[in-house]
């Protein structure tokens, strides 16, 4: 499971990690492209049969750690086809109506635009917009944004340390940071468990109902590659958040970061 394209993930130099193979990173960008075009009309569907429907929880998870409020400008970024830009629409919204307040603005940018079709497609909120665009050159002036959110995206951009940085510098002074992604789980047993799945049933399911298991093993070896809670962590303080925090759902399969430009 995914929830959007982006940019390509971890990277060194000009390389960057394609699944378990280091690539130009130039293009990385143009594989990472070409996997979620092929993956944007099945996208919701194989995202319910990956994760058992579980992804649904964490998102919920996510959005109710970000609390949209009336007013705000939202920037969620890799955002795919809509599925966390709805949720924060409709917190926002019904903090309006308990207390009143301007309407929220929901931004939804993602790299790929059959993703942002399939979103449109889909339908919408009120407070949402669409945009193509890219994690690591935000078209968006500095210090613009109240909160920037990244679910299930930011291992596929081919430079981590440039997309935080761009996060960091369109949000406002006191704007928080969220990232939900797949981590590294927390005991033996679980890490088996999940292993086997991903590695083994992932790939197949993306075949069938698909059409395209390449993508799919890509989109589980780029999970193995991303760092763990530990180490992305740093890497958010690096970028000049801070009181950054990590919550763990489902025994560290998924993880969220938050931070605060401040």
């Amino acid at each position: 499971m995914t929830d959007a394209s982006s940019h390509g993930p971890h990277s060194s130099g000009d390389r960057s990690s394609f699944g378990f193979r280091d690539v130009d990173a130039r293009e990385k960008v143009k594989m990472v492209r070409g996997v979620f075009d092929s993956v944007a009309s099945s996208y919701d569907v194989m995202n319910d049969l990956m994760s058992v429907g579980v992804h649904r929880l964490w998102k919920d998870a996510a959005a109710a750690k970000l609390n949209p409020r009336p007013g705000e400008t939202i920037l969620d970024v890799a955002g795919g086809t809509g599925d966390m830009a709805r949720r924060y629409s409709k917190m926002a919204r019904a903090a309006q109506e308990r207390r009143g307040g301007e309407d929220a603005s929901v931004i939804v940018l993602d790299y790929n635009a059959e993703m942002i079709l399939a979103g449109v497609h889909k339908g919408g909120e009120p407070e949402m917009s669409w945009s193509v665009g890219d994690a690591m050159n935000l078209p968006l002036p500095d210090a613009s944004v109240d909160a920037y959110s990244i679910s299930f995206g930011i291992r596929n951009v081919a430079h981590i340390d440039k997309a935080l940085a761009e996060a960091r510098r369109v949000l406002k002074p006191g704007g928080r940071f969220l990232c939900l992604e797949f981590s590294r789980p927390t005991t033996g047993p679980i890490r088996a468990a999940y292993d086997a799945w991903s590695f083994h049933a992932i790939p197949r399911i993306g075949g069938w109902v698909a059409k395209d298991r390449d993508s799919y093993q890509y989109l589980v070896e780029s999970i193995r590659r991303f760092p763990d809670q530990a180490a992305f962590k740093a890497l958010i303080e690096d970028a000049g958040f801070k009181r950054v925090s990590v919550t763990n759902l489902s025994g560290g399969i998924a993880a969220i970061h938050h931070g605060w430009a401040i």
